[in-house]
């Protein structure tokens, strides 16, 4: 766990770096590839002002939450697995009219350099759902030509969330993006394995097709639950939608599960938006926060 309440307050408000944990065998790192603000009141509709003035440790110093932007990159001896590809090379200046402050991507693939991995080295990328803050590289062409980013790779997207990506509900995946996907894309089923002690798990509520993805490895497992929560703070509080939920009911009841599920023995949690907190565990024993980050020193080889 993180030492003090003040190494963990100075996460909360930074983007994750390179945090990598081991499972057994396996490696998980994630991969940084930028960051987004959130306006607290409006990513959170059910929280009150009052309630942020109460828990500034949550907040920048411009009072935005702030959201990390990545993937997460899964290593089993040679082979290695994509979760997600970041936003992507461009940014976004805050927008009064949304719920965002500033966005900005552009650092994933200098970062799976860092863990000395090439995007050619990918096997596959799987996606917990097809929003743009989780598909970004791998709807641009490779920079300085005209290939796809992970050339090599297919792309494993959730049956029911493929199934959705051509009606109105799934609002913000552009033509272009279906189109670059398109030729790529397998889909997987609930329970599916897709990697070395990677299954798939189906988990609507953020999207209709949203997947976590459950990894084990050396007697631990490790719950990578993408868009069911999107702040730490959702750990107290599972009852606090996001307001990009699709439907906010059923990702509540859901997240009242995976609460309960990451508290159990031997089991670790991924937050690809928690901040500098990715990795953690849930301890609900009125001692502080229920989300605990991992220090990830002592779980495996911290960068």
């Amino acid at each position: 766990m993180v030492n003090t309440a003040t190494d963990r307050d100075e996460r909360l408000r930074r983007p994750a770096g390179l945090r990598s944990v081991r499972l057994g065998d396996t490696k998980v790192s994630f991969v940084p590839d930028g960051a987004i603000q959130g306006r607290p009141s409006a990513w959170l509709p059910d929280t009150t002002d009052e309630f942020w003035a109460a828990h500034p440790e949550y907040l920048d110093a411009s009072g935005y939450l702030v959201a990390s932007l990545g993937g997460l990159l899964v290593e089993n001896g040679d082979r290695a697995l994509l979760i997600d590809a970041g936003f992507g090379p461009h940014a976004l200046p805050a927008d009064p009219a949304t719920p965002n402050g500033t966005m900005r991507g552009g650092a994933l693939l200098d970062n799976l350099a860092e863990l000395g991995r090439g995007p050619e080295q990918l096997e596959a990328v799987a996606f917990s759902h097809l929003h743009p803050d989780h598909l970004g590289w791998a709807a641009h062409s490779a920079p300085g030509g005209d290939r796809p980013v992970f050339a090599h790779a297919d792309y494993l997207v959730a049956e029911p969330e493929w199934a959705q990506h051509a009606l109105p509900e799934a609002a913000g995946l552009p033509e272009e993006a279906v189109a670059a996907l398109a030729p790529r894309v397998r889909t997987v089923a609930d329970g599916q394995e897709i990697f070395p002690g990677v299954r798939v798990r189906i988990t609507a509520g953020h999207t209709a097709g949203h997947a976590e993805f459950v990894i084990t490895g050396g007697g631990t497992r490790l719950i990578a639950f993408g868009d069911s929560m999107h702040s730490p703070v959702q750990a107290d509080h599972p009852e606090w939608s996001c307001v990009y939920d699709h439907d906010p009911a059923r990702s509540a009841d859901h997240r009242r599960r995976l609460v309960a599920e990451l508290e159990e023995p031997d089991t670790i949690g991924f937050g690809i938006h928690f901040a500098d907190v990715v990795f953690g565990q849930v301890r609900r024993d009125g001692h502080g926060p229920a989300w605990r980050p991992l220090d990830t020193r002592d779980a495996g080889d911290d960068r």
